[in-house]
Order: C-alpha cells, then sequence, then structure tokens
C-alpha cells in the first residue's frame, strides 16, 4: 500500500485505525521525501523529530518498518533524549519489521532484510541483514540473481494481484510455487 493523503477527519481517523501514516503532516512538520515513495501498514516514521529524517526517491518501506530520530534511553539519566537525522537514499527497500535508530545513514541502492536492526550508517549500497545489520552481497549481485531466477521460476502478471485474485488463480499459484520452491509476481 501506498501513504495515503487524506482529507476530512473521519479519513484521518479511519488512517490511524489502519495503522497507514499520515503522510501529508509529517511533510508539513518537516519530513522529506522523494518521488515513487510507499509506506506500507504500520509503518512509523518517528513523529516527534521527524524534520531530522529525508527519504529519496523510489523507495519502499515494508509492513511494520520503524524509523527513529530519536533515542530516548538518556532522558531519565541525564535529563536530555538524544537525537539524530536518517538519511535514506534512493532506490532503497526496507524489509517488514525493520527498525532504523537515530543518526543512521542508508546509501542509494540498498536492499535492508526483513526484521533488521540499522544501528549505523552503511559505508555503501548492497544487501544488508540481521540485528545488527551485516553486509551480505553487493546491490548488482542480487538484482542479476533474481534477473536469472525470473527466467526459469513461474511468473505472474498483474492479474495475480491481491484483490484480484480468484480462488482458482490462488491454488494455480500456490501449486506452481510449490514445485518450482518459488516465482515471482509483478
Amino acid at each position: 500500500m501506498m501513504f495515503l493523503r487524506y482529507g476530512s477527519l473521519v479519513d484521518k481517523i479511519k488512517a490511524k485505525v489502519r495503522g497507514t501514516i499520515d503522510v501529508d503532516q509529517l511533510i508539513k512538520d518537516g519530513l522529506i521525501i522523494g518521488e515513487n515513495f510507499h509506506a506500507q501498514d504500520g509503518v512509523i516514521i518517528d513523529p516527534g523529530h521527524c524534520w531530522l529524517i529525508e527519504i529519496g526517491d523510489n523507495v519502499t518501506l515494508a509492513p511494520r518498518v520503524h524509523i527513529l530520530a530519536h533515542d530516548a534511553s538518556t532522558k531519565f539519566g541525564i535529563g536530555y533524549t538524544k537525537i539524530g537525522c536518517v538519511t535514506i537514499g534512493n532506490d532503497v527497500f526496507v524489509g517488514a519489521g525493520s527498525i532504523i535508530l537515530p543518526g543512521v545513514t542508508i546509501p542509494d541502492k540498498t536492499i535492508i532484510g526483513a526484521g533488521s536492526l540499522v544501528t549505523k550508517s552503511l559505508p555503501h549500497g548492497g544487501v544488508f541483514f540481521g540485528t545488527p545489520v551485516k553486509y551480505i552481497c553487493a546491490y548488482e549481485e542480487y538484482i542479476s540473481k533474481h534477473n536469472d531466477l525470473v527466467k526459469k521460476l513461474p511468473v505472474f502478471e498483474k492479474e495475480y494481484i491481491i484483490g484480484n485474485i480468484t480462488s482458482n488463480m490462488k491454488v494455480d499459484m500456490k501449486m506452481k510455487v510449490k514445485q518450482s520452491d518459488g516465482g515471482y509476481v509483478v
């Protein structure tokens, strides 16, 4: 799901209940977002410090990604909350349930695997995964591998997207994916 722009108070309340972020409000508060940004359900972009966050073009945040620009663990001990800028480059995918902490820069052409914890700035683009994240491979290597697999595994076109898919199509997809140990959908 893409982020939504809201009109009425009712729309805002519905979005809050569904776990959809109010990007318009975050932008008004200083968040910078590039073109072709997608935030799926349950994404949290630090509303209290969103002006410290910049997100580039062609970025997808999968469900339940958290981007934090503050760390309140120091509040009781020293009386202050630690803050830091977060910068996400262009052509970045952040997997479901990942957390990005304050002071982190994620460079262009980076994939963060689901459930990852990004505690430090990444030195270059690529594929990273884990808690904390570790480098897995180059972005180009990952894309090339999957380009090759698209030629071998079943590929399902737009009619197989949620909302359009029939019961028979679901059975067909499941059977083909099981037989091939994977597949791809547009």
